[in-house]
């Protein structure tokens, strides 16, 4: 897929929805009970924190929020879903294993939802659509498999991942998973790791992700002609690791660079270049001035 157009045969499918989802009146499946349940575990979490503060407890958190985050956006983002640069398979495996613990799921189900996400991008099958308003793309689209389902079908979009037997694997142990990395924080440092790790640390991740897919839809700068709704938000840079420069994102989807000017600040692709360094990243991609040229908005 080239990373300056889309799917245009699925253009068929881009009709807006007429009719909003009930959320909260519905039937939930085991799935959204258990997705809601851990969402709302680690926001009680970050709620006690401050009750139970540890100058070592902080340090530890910052430490692993961000190897964590880095593993949802060096890893599940711009390595697996995008396939913007590639790494040595030891190298590829312990991020993507590290993103496990921003709870964000495993990476066969994020790589999937987030390529329906840019095929289909503002319309009836986007997965997480901010047609249907701020807080069904911030967060409600994340409790309902059922609608998720109708909209995306099989996950037939992930063959490249499902083929490798540690992606299976991360798949159908994702559980055991999170629940030793809680054990273990908790026997080596009690309530003040937990509550600041799990807590402070997965509220961090969470809403830095599911601000990229709301915010980064509804407010903010467009410079490249996407035909969609996406936004550069500056002010959301660091907390994303660079992820927010989003309208970058959707008019080159395959640039394993998102803050293409040289003051847009993007932690993950800094990550990127020291592994490119290195020459453990290679196949890097980037725009070229041709396609730069050809997305512009006229100005």
């Amino acid at each position: 897929m080239s990373n300056t157009t889309k799917d245009d045969g699925s253009s068929q499918n881009k009709s807006v929805r007429k009719e909003k989802r009930a959320f909260f009146i519905r039937k939930w499946t085991q799935f959204d009970v258990g997705r809601a349940s851990t969402v709302g575990i680690v926001h009680l979490l970050c709620l006690l924190a401050p009750f139970n503060y540890k100058w070592e407890a902080l340090r530890f958190s910052i430490v692993l929020t961000l190897v964590t985050n880095l593993g949802i956006t060096f890893s599940y983002h711009r390595n697996l879903s995008h396939r913007s640069f590639k790494l040595p398979k030891w190298l590829e495996y312990p991020f993507a294993y590290f993103a496990l613990f921003a709870l964000q799921g495993d990476p066969l189900d994020w790589v999937s939802i987030h390529r329906f996400h840019h095929q289909f991008t503002d319309s009836d099958r986007d997965p997480h659509s901010p047609i249907e308003g701020f807080w069904f793309s911030h967060v409600l689209w994340i409790f309902d498999t059922d609608y998720i389902r109708e909209k995306c079908g099989r996950r037939n979009n992930v063959m490249d991942l499902k083929q490798q037997w540690f992606y299976r694997f991360l798949k159908k142990t994702l559980v055991l998973h999170i629940f030793l990395y809680w054990t273990l924080i908790y026997l080596w440092g009690g309530l003040p790791y937990l509550t600041w790790t799990v807590g402070s640390g997965g509220v961090f991740a969470y809403h830095g992700t599911w601000l990229v897919n709301s915010a980064c839809h509804m407010c903010g700068s467009q410079v490249w002609h996407t035909n969609d709704t996406s936004r550069n938000v500056w002010w959301l840079a660091v907390l994303t690791m660079g992820e927010s420069w989003h309208n970058n994102h959707h008019a080159f989807e395959a640039s394993a660079r998102h803050g293409l000017e040289w003051y847009q600040v993007d932690l993950t692709w800094y990550l990127i270049w020291f592994f490119q360094a290195l020459g453990l990243a290679t196949n890097v991609k980037l725009p070229t001035d041709a396609q730069k040229r050809k997305m512009a908005i006229p100005r």
